[in-house]
């Protein structure tokens, strides 16, 4: 009747997993090792739903990988190359206690090496995979883009994310494709549409920063290394999706403009080319130097209701790209050397716009600040010396707010020593019921066509003297009201002495006068009525409901009320600050 006794932990979940030491032990990898083998293959710990059973009943904290994962691990290449590396830096430091020379330069020569395209190739099995997961890689690349050449990570890898970013930055600008800038304390948020898909990233700040302690530079580098060869094989692609040269060579026209006789004073021979690159100031040459093509137009095909709708709005939509596409189109700007120079530079270019500056600052300046097709100006600071009639002087947010309101603003709220207006988030999108501030209604009415501008400065007027003259009315208003409580005093009075007549009347016995008067007609409102009748409908239907749809219906009127109440909230302090501000300014004139 017995059988074998079943015994606990070796079945079901239990055997699904295994501890991060016995994974170690299984793949004979050293911990550095496993976990820079795990970033790399995209391996991660899992955490058991039971985690007691799978830990065979104890409750100390371990950490968890799945048993298929290991098993996958145990036949990928890199693991050998790690044990070769090892067996490298042993006989290395043994060459070097023994002094023998000869030997250290032939084991540098022979030094191990391993490639990651395989585990490209097998992570991102198609492009658009990879394009999905870029974001994470474009943030690394530009963080280490602007480390010092500390002893913190290899002077190398720095070199090697610059020159990457760059790339990719200059094919956003050839390509137009950027959408959406943020300036936030972290840095710049960017947002591009690159085949179909948004792709957003952070760019931190020029500014030269301590290394944290606290952080693990190694753990960092490993996904950096990863990170280069993923970006590295994007930006090819893309590079040969727009008939570009890659590595990226300047056009040949734009070469000869910014040839200049100064230039070895800034970069040696060999770090010009990349510094004229980074500088975004020229156009990239193309495998095949072809005339431009015009742009086809796409057939349009009659169907369903819904689908003519839709066609339309993506017809309208492509056309309000391309026209975002050439938002600054035959504008030429010069930057003063105080403003965020490669920044601007890049947001300017990707919209068409012409950018150029002082030749001292940096190579790559195509015109000098005398040209005098210069339309803007953009400056940081509350004033400049010598200025130029035939051009604007504006501060840079303009240019960001620009792109984000897809339209060319005006530019007398950015002039020089003006308070800027607040700089809105363009990844914020209002739904029903939400707070709107007034300047994002004022740039929908510049969008619609409108000019909100004029308008609100003459309600300001009629505010102020609104606000005068109330005072002078307040007397008139209280005779008014002194007249109409005389007036209910007497209706009630009549009334009283009305009463009085039929109880005199009664006592003494006389039959009262009765009189048939004509009634009046009560008009209805329908409107009224149908909202009436709407609500009464709403009522009972709320009490036929079930518990639970009950429940479920009164979280939902919580949710709603709770986001009413939140922008009565910032409508109530949005009213208190613009009254301030107004208090302020009649000061000033007095």
């Amino acid at each position: 009747m017995g059988g074998l006794q079943k015994k606990k932990y070796e079945r079901g979940s239990a055997t699904n997993y295994i501890t991060r030491n016995k994974a170690r032990k299984k793949l004979q990898l050293s911990l550095p090792d496993f976990r820079r083998l795990c970033i790399l293959k995209g391996i991660y710990p899992h955490e058991p739903k039971n985690k007691k059973k799978v830990n065979k009943g104890s409750t100390a904290p371990r950490t968890f990988y799945l048993l298929k994962d290991i098993r996958f691990l145990l036949h990928e290449p890199i693991v050998g190359k790690f044990r070769e590396y090892k067996v490298f830096v042993r006989k290395l430091k043994k060459a070097y206690a023994k002094t023998e020379w000869s030997a250290v330069e032939r084991l540098r020569e022979n030094k191990p090496t391993y490639k990651l395209d395989h585990i490209i190739k097998e992570r991102y099995p198609t492009f658009i995979d990879a394009l999905r997961d870029i974001e994470d890689a474009l943030c690394m690349c530009f963080l280490f883009s602007t480390f010092a050449r500390t002893g913190k990570c290899h002077v190398q890898t720095i070199q090697l994310c610059r020159r990457l970013t760059v790339e990719w930055m200059n094919y956003l600008i050839t390509s137009r494709a950027l959408r959406k800038v943020f300036i936030s304390i972290k840095g710049i948020y960017y947002q591009a549409e690159v085949m179909g898909q948004l792709i957003t990233w952070l760019v931190p700040y020029q500014f030269s920063h301590d290394h944290p302690t606290d952080v693990d530079y190694r753990v960092m580098a490993t996904f950096t290394e990863f990170y280069t060869t993923l970006l590295g094989f994007v930006n090819f692609r893309l590079y040969h999706s727009l008939n570009l040269v890659y590595p990226p060579k300047l056009d040949s026209k734009a070469e000869v403009e910014l040839k200049d006789d100064s230039e070895d004073d800034y970069a040696m021979n060999s770090e010009s080319y990349l510094e004229k690159l980074s500088a975004l100031s020229a156009s990239l040459a193309r495998v095949v130097s072809t005339a431009e093509e015009e742009e086809a137009e796409l057939d349009q095909f009659p169907g369903e209701e819904e689908d003519m709708e839709q066609m339309e709005a993506k017809e309208k939509e492509q056309k309000q790209q391309e026209a975002q596409k050439k938002l600054f189109e035959g504008l030429k700007f010069f930057l003063n050397r105080e403003v965020p120079r490669e920044s601007l530079a890049f947001v300017i270019r990707c919209f068409g716009g012409e950018v150029s500056w002082d030749k001292s600052l940096c190579i790559g300046s195509t015109y000098d600040v005398t040209e005098e097709t210069i339309t803007h100006h953009i400056v940081d600071r509350p004033n400049i010396d010598k200025q130029y009639i035939n051009r604007y002087y504006i501060q840079p947010q303009w240019v960001y707010d620009c792109v984000n309101a897809k339209i060319v603003l005006p530019v007398e709220d950015y002039f020089l020593g003006v308070t800027l207006p607040p700089h809105l988030s363009p990844f914020v999108v209002e739904k029903d019921g939400d707070y709107v501030p007034p300047e994002k209604l004022k740039i929908m009415a510049l969008q619609r066509g409108e000019k909100p501008a004029q308008g609100q400065e003459e309600e300001d007027e009629e505010e102020e003297e609104g606000e005068d003259e109330e005072e002078g009315e307040d007397d008139n208003d209280d005779d008014d009201d002194d007249d109409d409580d005389d007036e209910v005093e007497d209706e009630e009075e009549a009334e009283e002495n009305n009463l009085k007549k039929m109880e005199e009347q009664k006592s003494q016995g006389k039959s009262l006068s009765v009189k048939v008067t004509p009634g009046k007609m009560k008009v209805d409102n329908p409107a009224r009525l149908e909202q009436e009748e709407k609500a009464e409908e709403k009522r009972l239907a709320i009490m036929m409901m079930k518990k639970k749809e009950k429940y479920l219906y009164d979280k939902i009127m919580f949710g709603k009320k709770r986001k009413v109440r939140e922008a009565n909230k910032l409508a109530a302090k949005r009213k208190a600050f613009d009254d301030a501000e107004k208090a302020k300014k009649k000061k000033a004139r007095k």
